[in-house]
């Protein structure tokens, strides 16, 4: 049965079958001896090392799965420090902030309710997925038989790190330059999810604002445990509420947040949904203002813009594969400063390398109140290719697919640079002539039959002629 909850990056099923209690205490189990064991194995000796801060979500399986992880994690021997019911990235704040050996949080992020899971961080939050110690986690914890082994005795201790979490957050956000101006108005939409927790805890609520703010509340009630709406940012239709309450309160901007806040999505002054590599272009510029000739990631599916915008303004661009196990290596590597993802998810150095919505939230906050732009015109330069979306395509056999649209683009006809850094990236955007003027990325599913395909091009003529020729080696369009 575990086999059907973990999955490549985190643990994640519907509750209660195939996820449950029993399951959870397992997961707690090899979660600590992981964790444990991990810092260990680095040399990681002091008392601090046996503690795993634990955290929740609002999902009403989540109080119980919690309880059960953390008696697993005890019985191994591992220390709790249980923060409680708090977003995602809070979660990766702790773990640095105390020094522990890792992290874990009960939560199924944009899944609907019915889901839920754990993410789980080892030292100084760095994700553990497949290939960094899930398996690991995954085989201890269906090694272990509850009935016969004897319980550690680790102990289970309640923190409250509100304030602490406040301070380094808030240290992202600078509005000094609108001194003496109105207030920012913000629409923020929870989804009735973490943000709902996390918003009036770091940035006040719509009654005692931080200064230089005017929050306007959407579905901050989470309270039952349901999603106002699907908590998925990505989806448009997720997104209308807060467009629509930018455009009737006049606001300076909106931000829609996934289930465990550790993500959002912006909305601009006119109501417009502004893409996530836009968004890392104006970011980006505005890191590397801070510390000229960084590095900086992003997604390998980003505009062609976000790359050039990077290399004008003096940083060093750096692809980055698509999930945060790889974003976050990639900081690492590179000691990035900064680093965006399609996904919503934003990466700063200054924050372990870790990703934060509410981080993110506070630098656009930050960008808007130094330049005194609006969004709009922020992110417009950045806007200057035509880009296909992600489009997904069934097909059974994707191996074949990929390589059939490798043979056909590596002939010499098109010339095109061809890489595998994730999926496949065809690149025909500097050739000129009839051939070039575009580039796309194809990449296959981790879970189902499908191939998705992001293309761009200088043009429309050029993105639609390239469509009709990609597709058909791809499968059958999906429709959503």
């Amino acid at each position: 049965m575990l086999g059907k909850v973990f999955k490549a990056y985190d643990v994640r099923g519907t509750y209660p079958d195939p996820l449950n209690e029993q399951m959870a205490w397992q997961i707690g189990y090899g979660s600590s001896r992981f964790l444990l064991g991990d810092a260990a194995a680095a040399g990681e000796e002091s008392p601090m090392m046996k503690n795993i801060v634990v955290g929740r979500d609002m999902r009403k399986s989540s109080p119980s799965l919690s309880e059960a992880l953390i008696k697993g994690v005890c019985d191994q021997g591992g220390n709790v420090l249980d923060v409680g019911m708090v977003d995602t990235s809070f979660i990766y704040f702790a773990v640095n902030h105390l020094d522990c050996a890792g992290g874990i949080m009960c939560t199924a992020s944009h899944n609907p309710p019915q889901y839920n899971g754990f993410k789980i961080s080892k030292r100084r939050a760095k994700p553990v997925g497949e290939a960094t110690g899930l398996a690991d986690v995954r085989k201890f914890a269906a090694t272990v038989d509850k009935q016969t082994m004897t319980p550690a005795g680790g102990r289970h201790e309640k923190r409250d790190l509100w304030e602490a979490y406040r301070k380094h957050v808030l240290s992202f956000l600078d509005l000094s330059k609108r001194k003496g101006k109105k207030p920012l108005k913000v629409v923020i939409d929870a989804s009735n999810g973490m943000a709902g927790t996390m918003i009036p805890k770091v940035f006040g609520s719509k009654k005692t604002t931080v200064d230089g703010l005017e929050i306007i509340e959407i579905n901050f009630d989470n309270s039952k445990g349901e999603f106002a709406h699907e908590p998925n940012p990505l989806v448009a239709s997720n997104v209308k509420q807060t467009q629509d309450a930018v455009i009737a309160n006049k606001a300076d901007v909106g931000f829609c947040y996934d289930g465990d806040a550790d993500r959002c999505v912006a909305v601009d002054e006119k109501g417009r949904i502004i893409g996530c590599d836009l968004l890392t272009s104006v970011l980006a510029k505005f890191f590397l203002e801070k510390h000229p000739g960084s590095a900086v990631v992003f997604d390998l599916r980003s505009t062609k813009a976000v790359s050039e915008d990077i290399t004008k303004a003096g940083g060093k661009p750096v692809r980055g594969r698509v999930g945060h196990v790889f974003m976050k290596a990639a900081m690492a590597e590179h000691k990035a400063c900064f680093g965006g993802e399609l996904s919503g998810h934003f990466y700063f150095s200054q924050n372990f390398n870790a990703d934060s919505g509410a981080i993110a939230m506070a630098t656009v906050l930050s960008v808007l109140a130094s330049t005194g732009k609006t969004l709009s015109d922020l992110v417009a330069p950045a806007a200057r290719y035509v880009q296909s979306g992600e489009i997904n395509f069934q097909i059974e056999d994707k191996d074949a697919a990929l390589a059939r649209l490798k043979e056909h683009f590596a002939t010499a006809q098109w010339g095109a640079s061809i890489d595998e850094l994730d999926g496949v990236t065809i690149d025909c955007f500097s050739k000129s002539g009839p051939n070039g003027g575009w580039w796309c990325n194809v990449r296959k599913s981790n879970t189902e039959p499908l191939l998705r395909l992001n293309l761009e091009a200088k043009d429309r003529k050029i993105l639609d002629a390239m469509y009709a020729q990609i597709a058909p080696m791809l499968g059958t369009k999906v429709d959503h």
